[in-house]
């Protein structure tokens, strides 16, 4: 189903796969008249063309990119622009569209939410942006009607953003990488990996592209295969695929933990384009004649069978025959794996879902930028055409991802279709994906097309004593389940006939709610400040000997941003730094906060100028520990803070929160064996916080304990790649943490203490 090579690959031609050996140079020698080096072949791939198209630093080894586009959401743009403002924003220098499908029930805090809504309408009119309004579509759905363009690139501060299927390299990230391009500065990566996806074959009927990006998670995550690497899709299979297609396995491809994906286009991508009324900006990107591939993924589309993701990671994944025929062995399984992230906070069960041999779930939801596309819809519709859903425990909804699919499914009677079975229609929201809608009963299991299946991710609350839990699915096999009332069940195993109606993309929508400054800021516009709106916290720089607390250690393999800081109803929340940081690890480690603050209030005294002893008595024995050796500390050239441990923290959202919660209660590193993603170990140094790596093994401190960092901003600035460290405690014990690779802007913003210090004016 699918194969992933040892080593690099050569690809002739978009079509002949020749695996790296010390045979290769002959084997292409007796294919080719002239063969390129490995370096040479490694420019023929298509991301490779689209980055160096978008890189200002002269070396591709190291990546200085700017961006084509800019998108958001309405729980990361008021951040965003809240940091670019405190740092000089005059204008948008680039197009940035803030679209509001996260937040946009207004149903929770108050006024709070449309608030925000409303900061950003007027920052669009006053930085010139465009601003789509709540319900109208969600961001990667309008994105990619509207935003979209072969060999470009977007940078979203949403970790979902993926285009590649449509020709343009995207990539999600926290807020302060969309902040450095608001103020022309640039996105600083070393030149990354490129593994190929070589799809062959054709799906077979009943599968669909969750299906793909599922069985292709379940194979990579796990090992890292596509780690910060660019995916790259390439292959015969390609263009057996419909573009809705594409775009549903591409969104998937974060969930890899992959840096961005790029596909080869073709005439249904050139039609999408011509669709949306966007010709000009189709454009066809293929690898060149001997291209190098880092690694190589091949999938047989037309072995791949309906697959599900049981709780709580989408790489948990099983085709659903073989969920259905080891049922308790795999519940139980999964059991066993809820009890590393639940602990004993509650009590979690799903063999009692199996009723009279047969799984049973409460609920199924179609829903996003995975599922909300309009042939997943269709192909629901198709498969529930004429049944019901029934009139028990089992629900159905049903989101389009924008406005005008919406509209489409009214035109050619999918809506209907759906609506006569029982199943609910609803507005673009994201809610279903991190737990603001849709909330099952306490120990409910959900079925959902939609990009994660995190704890809590369906809105549950682990400190009110409430579990419920997601399995992921494509639309069709939850379809199939909804024909049989909640039993389930692989689309493949039903008789359909599918309509595969044509789409048609009425732009009317849009052109009558959007605002669209076309570029056209108007400096007189006042922006509209809600009372949840607060500005950052002052942030001191980096001292020149730090203390630090240990107040959170997480043994999980693999520790979330969900974990970090919580989705759902925190998400109210997130234009309040103050307010949202009261929600850090509150799921994962409820101490947190106030172990945090104690520590803090021995800052805040020394940046007032005073005892930080008064403020923390336990630190008096520390300092005399310190300054045994060390008799140089003083108040004036020293910093307290905290520090969480994590195996590999950073896994999920791009949220930028993650970190900055953490620095506003007075954090000043995390230490970690290795960093799940990119764009968390970015947040991270972007609010000032130290990305400590420790090798594995014996950790030489527990939660609690006080650890002395001497001489850490002459490390940073003097580009020290580990810094000497102590535990205080009876003495002081030596260890070693590694700070790993930073450019030189990295640094400087770790000293000033966060970005929008180093971009003050």
């Amino acid at each position: 189903m699918i194969q992933l090579y040892n080593g690099g690959a050569y690809v002739l031609n978009g079509s002949e796969i020749i695996p790296d050996s010390p045979d290769a140079q002959k084997v292409l020698a007796g294919k080719m008249a002239q063969v390129p080096s490995k370096e040479e072949a490694r420019k023929q791939t298509i991301a490779y063309g689209i980055l160096k198209q978008h890189n200002t630093s002269g070396s591709m080894e190291k990546l200085q990119i700017r961006f084509d586009k800019l998108t958001s959401h309405d729980i990361t743009y008021v951040g965003i622009i809240q940091t670019a403002r405190a740092s000089g924003l005059e204008k948008f220098p680039m197009p940035y569209v803030l679209t509001n499908c996260h937040n946009s029930l207004c149903a929770v805090g108050g006024t709070i939410n449309e608030d925000d809504h409303m900061f950003g309408l007027t920052c669009a009119k006053k930085y010139g942006g465009v601003y789509v309004p709540p319900h109208q579509a969600v961001i990667h759905q309008y994105a990619r009607e509207m935003l979209s363009g072969g060999g470009q690139m977007i940078l979203g501060s949403d970790s979902h953003t993926r285009y590649g299927a449509l020709g343009t390299m995207a990539m999600g990230e926290g807020g302060p990488e969309l902040v450095k391009q608001l103020l022309n500065q640039t996105y600083d990566i070393p030149m990354p990996g490129v593994v190929g996806v070589y799809l062959t074959g054709e799906p077979v009927r009943g599968v669909g592209p969750q299906d793909v990006a599922l069985a292709i998670i379940k194979e990579v995550f796990a090992n890292g295969y596509v780690n910060n690497k660019v995916m790259e899709f390439i292959g015969d299979g390609v263009g057996k695929l419909s573009a809705d297609f594409r775009i549903g396995i591409d969104v998937m491809t974060t969930e890899t933990t992959c840096l961005s994906s790029i596909w080869k286009t073709d005439e249904a991508i050139r039609e999408f384009y011509e669709i949306h009324g966007r010709p000009e900006d189709y454009k066809e990107l293929n690898p060149g004649g001997t291209a190098y591939y880092d690694g190589m993924i091949v999938v047989d589309l037309g072995e791949i069978r309906p697959m599900i993701a049981m709780p709580f990671h989408p790489s948990n994944a099983y085709t659903i025959d073989e969920l259905n025929a080891n049922l308790d062995d795999i519940l139980a399984d999964c059991e066993k794996r809820a009890k590393v992230s639940l602990g004993d906070q509650v009590s979690f069960s799903l063999r009692d879902k199996v009723h009279n041999g047969r799984l049973y779930v409460d609920q199924g939801i179609i829903a996003g930028c995975a599922g909300g596309g309009f042939e997943n819809i269709c192909a629901a519709a198709d498969i529930l055409d004429g049944k019901s859903i029934g009139a028990d425990e089992f629900t159905l909804s049903v989101y389009p991802a924008s406005m005008p699919i919406y509209m489409e499914l009214v035109k050619n009677g999918s809506a209907a279709m759906l609506m006569q079975t029982g199943a609910v229609l609803k507005t673009a929201f994201c809610g279903p994906c991190f737990g603001a809608g849709d909330t099952p009963c306490n120990n409910g299991f959900s079925i959902r097309h939609s990009t994660r299946n995190f704890p809590n991710r369906e809105g549950s609350k682990l400190q009110n004593g409430q579990i419920a839990s997601v399995a992921l699915m494509d639309a069709r096999s939850i379809a199939a389940t909804a024909a049989n009332k909640g039993y389930l069940t692989a689309a493949t195993d039903l008789d359909v006939e599918y309509r595969n109606p044509k789409y048609i993309f009425d732009k009317q929508i849009y052109e009558n709610r959007v605002f669209d400054s076309k570029g056209e800021a108007d400096p007189d516009v006042q922006i509209h400040f809600g009372p949840n709106i607060k500005d950052w916290p002052a942030m001191s720089e980096l001292p020149e000997y730090l203390i630090l607390k240990v107040v959170s250690e997480i043994h999980d393999p693999v520790t979330t941003t969900d974990e970090l800081i919580p989705s759902g109803e925190t998400s109210s929340y997130r234009s309040n730094p103050l307010g949202l940081a009261e929600f850090t690890l509150s799921r994962k480690d409820p101490e947190y906060v106030g172990r945090a603050k104690k520590v803090q209030a021995a800052q805040k005294a020394l940046e007032a100028g005073q005892s930080p002893e008064e403020a923390l008595p336990e630190l008096k024995d520390v300092l005399d520990t310190i300054r045994a050796s060390y008799p140089e500390v003083t108040d004036r050239n020293m910093g307290v803070g905290s520090t969480i441990f994590a195996v590999k923290p950073g896994d999920g959202s791009a949220r930028e929160q993650a970190a900055s919660c953490q620095k506003v209660l007075g954090g000043w590193a995390n230490i970690a064996n290795s960093y799940a993603t990119k764009r968390y170990r970015s947040n991270l140094i972007n609010w000032g916080m130290l990305p400590f790596l420790i090798e594995e093994g014996d950790l030489p401190f527990v939660n609690g304990d006080y650890l002395f960092v001497p001489n850490i901003a002459e490390a940073v600035k003097n580009k020290a790649s580990e810094v000497k460290a102590y535990v205080v405690k009876d003495g002081m014990k030596e260890f070693t943490l590694k700070l790993g690779e930073m450019t030189d802007d990295e640094r400087e913003i770790i000293l000033k203490g966060c970005l929008i210090n180093y971009n003050r004016v």
